[in-house]
């Protein structure tokens, strides 16, 4: 009788550790995310979540008009913003697409491929309830040209059982001196509500994943915090778009399987075409910096850097917001959206490199064209001096091709008689491209598509000689152009 009833005892406590018992969560609702990767270190993020998933079954936001948006937009008042999109009775737990986060404690584990008994492991660590229910870890002392797997794991507390797993990997980049293929995919410009498949999210990223990018880069826009549905004003609702967008099974799942490095611009950062000394709601550009690159991202002291991927092959990845000027004051040799400092690191930088091939990845065009009605890039006149600055100095590089986001239509632009290239990788959905004409392709125009998809790099050599093959592809995979570069 004693071992029965110890047999149905142990029973019972197992089946409490059930991760589908809601007594027992939390749950990886968000999975978890890698960013900021060189050849020995990375950064690992992760949030807990009181659901597996997101709400498929909550209610819709109150639509504003855009007098009720243009009025809301400087108002500081939480309660009255809240009321003007949330249903009376209700809060954001409720909305269609919400994934709450919970307290609780993670614990991270990782190691080589295949050797496991190489393990690292971090004690259980407790969530920041004031940073979104987040937890990230900076792991140092990696191998480069590895794939590490990755396993975390949630509880409650220190008294319950483990209530949720997940697990992917990464890979670091080679050393500088290995020669090595490297396939890599650019994407920028994603809202949830233009999203392509209502249920999994994105269609790009399992197209994506076909290709076995060794990187990708998202470069910026990442959602909309001043699109509908809801207008994100406060801080809760920000965190609200955050969480619903990764939440989605496309994009859940495609990053704990590559290695990703995340730009800002800035519908991430406030509103369109954001500065130092903005707001939106009750919110200053200042902490929408802060919410992007120390909470909702893998966070670095530096917010752009230079990663070398083999031999052949060297990225840059830009800061366009923390360092700009305000926008609508008259251009100048002072008026920056790079700052002094990072502008000569990049051109300090370059010089130094010898990768075959060298990559500007900026969130914002430097090249273009752009509509004539924009003041917030390289290409438009608002900051033309220091675009010629930039344009000049790339011009004297061999090698050197600019790739950008920001613009909701695909393109590739050549300035006949120089060495200036740049690739806009162009919107995530088909519904979200948009701002500029398929009749309007003009002469520095060698491809326009005002469609959705993305960037699609591949760098090899042929007969010995280094190549780089850019192909644009649309959202199911499929290659829409393609353009081939060997080294000067």
């Amino acid at each position: 009788m004693k071992k029965l009833f110890l047999f149905y005892g142990i029973i019972f406590l197992l089946s409490g550790c059930n991760k589908n018992n809601s007594r027992f969560n939390p749950y990886f609702g968000n999975g978890f995310r890698n960013g900021w990767i060189d050849q020995n270190s990375a950064v690992i993020w992760t949030r807990l979540t009181k659901v597996p998933e997101l709400k498929r079954d909550g209610l819709p936001f109150i639509p504003l008009s855009n007098e009720e948006h243009q009025s809301l937009s400087t108002c500081t008042d939480e309660s009255k913003i809240y009321r003007a999109q949330i249903p009376q009775g209700l809060t954001l737990e409720d909305m269609e697409g919400a994934c709450p986060g919970t307290a609780g404690q993670v614990k991270l584990v990782y190691y080589p491929q295949n050797k496991r008994g190489d393990k690292t492991e971090y004690k259980w660590l407790t969530v920041d309830t004031e940073k979104n229910f987040t937890r990230q870890w900076k792991l140092y002392n990696l191998q480069a040209g590895c794939r590490y797997n990755v396993e975390i794991y949630a509880r409650k507390d220190k008294r319950s059982c483990v209530s949720d797993t997940i697990s992917g990997f990464f890979t670091t980049p080679p050393e500088e001196s290995t020669v090595q293929e490297v396939t890599f995919c650019f994407v920028t410009c994603h809202d949830y509500n233009r999203r392509d498949d209502g249920i999994n999210g994105h269609k790009i990223y399992p197209a994506m994943l076909k290709n076995h990018p060794d990187f990708y880069v998202h470069t910026g826009d990442v959602e909309y915090y001043d699109k509908p549905n809801p207008f994100c004003m406060t801080e809760s609702l920000m965190f609200f778009k955050w969480n619903r967008i990764f939440a989605l099974p496309f994009q859940r799942d495609f990053y704990t399987k590559v290695t990703t490095y995340f730009l800002k611009d800035d519908h991430d950062v406030l509103k369109d075409d954001a500065f130092p000394g903005t707001s939106y709601g009750n919110v200053s550009y200042e902490r929408g910096l802060e919410i992007f690159d120390k909470i909702q991202f893998p966070s670095s002291d530096d917010t752009y850097n230079t990663i070398r991927w083999g031999k052949d092959l060297q990225i840059w990845l830009m800061d366009g917001r923390r360092f700009r000027s305000n926008n609508t004051i008259p251009d100048g040799p002072e008026k920056t959206i790079w700052g002094k400092v990072q502008k000569q690191w990049l051109f300090r930088t370059i010089k130094e490199s010898d990768a075959s091939f060298k990559l500007i990845i900026s969130p914002t065009p430097i090249l273009g064209p752009d509509r004539d009605n924009k003041n917030d890039n390289h290409s438009n006149q608002g900051f033309k001096n220091e675009g010629d600055e930039i344009r000049r100095f790339v011009n004297e590089q061999k090698n050197v091709y600019f790739c950008n986001g920001d613009r909701h239509w695909q393109y590739v632009t050549h300035w006949e008689g120089t060495r200036l290239w740049e690739f806009s990788c162009g919107a995530g959905s088909d519904e979200h491209a948009e701002g500029w004409s398929q009749e309007d392709k003009r002469l520095e125009h060698r491809f326009l598509r005002v469609k959705g998809g993305y960037l699609l790099g591949h760098v090899y050599r042929q007969d010995g000689t280094a190549t780089l093959k850019f192909q644009h592809c649309d959202v199911d995979g499929g290659v829409v152009y393609e353009k081939l570069l060997v080294t000067e």
